[in-house]
């Protein structure tokens, strides 16, 4: 257990700028604060005390805004930024060096018993005010974009962005691939992405039709003003 709490300190000063000290994260981290509440209530329901681990979870919910059950299964290092809004469900499994920011969800679609919510590989990021909804694998190593809506399963290493969340395989390798990528800026845009090339095509169909106008198909009126249609203005 207490390997665990220091793994749990090392992940905050090793990925926050802004923490100065071990003293600060230790005082100051609301995340981390959920963890350590989460791990208490984690063992307490591990040994058969359901009500007491429940207890324990309300209250750490309470004080940090973070709600995690405390049947979910957390390995280590992982790290809460700024802590509010984030929920993670009961048969949530997240592995090891994980980044979490606020506002993310991960959360079940069924009101069957049995496995709802994700699993979460190693070193995933997932950017503020996403939701990961369902029985389903992250794979280790991929980030999910901030507000993106999962929905369905991520293979390792790629980037999620979107709703519904749309994933896209990378094309360069990571500089730091055994570290989370905390890089949320490099989150292509899909839909301006997609607009932007139907609209070239667009224009290259107009030329071509336009270079092959004949006055069988192509006339002014009766008045003498060409229709406006005709052209790619």
């Amino acid at each position: 257990m207490l390997g665990e709490l220091r793994r749990d300190v090392r992940a905050v000063t090793d990925r926050d700028p802004a923490v100065r000290s071990t003293l600060e994260a230790i005082l100051c981290y609301p995340g981390l604060h959920a963890i350590w509440g989460y791990r208490i209530s984690h063992w307490l329901w591990r040994r058969g005390l359901r009500l007491a681990a429940r207890v324990v979870s309300t209250i750490t919910h309470r004080c940090t805004g973070v709600d995690i059950h405390p049947a979910a299964t957390i390995g280590s290092g992982l790290f809460i930024d700024h802590a509010t809004g984030v929920v993670i469900g009961e048969t949530a499994e997240i592995g090891n060096n994980v980044t979490i920011y606020h506002g993310v969800t991960l959360g079940g679609t069924s009101l069957e018993r049995g496995k709802r919510h994700p699993t979460v590989e190693d070193r995933v990021t997932i950017g503020a005010g996403a939701k990961v909804l369902g029985p389903f694998t992250v794979g280790h190593d991929s980030r999910i974009g901030a507000n993106a809506v999962v929905v369905k399963p991520v293979p390792p290493d790629s980037v999620v962005v979107g709703v519904p969340g749309q994933v896209i395989l990378r094309s360069h390798p990571r500089p730091e691939p055994t570290k989370p990528d905390l890089d949320q800026v490099l989150l292509p845009d899909l839909v301006g992405t997609s607009i932007r090339s139907l609209l070239t095509r667009v224009e290259e169909l107009e030329k071509a039709v336009n270079c092959h106008l004949t006055p069988s198909n192509v006339h002014p009126a009766d008045s003498g003003m060409w229709p406006g249609e005709d052209f790619s203005i």
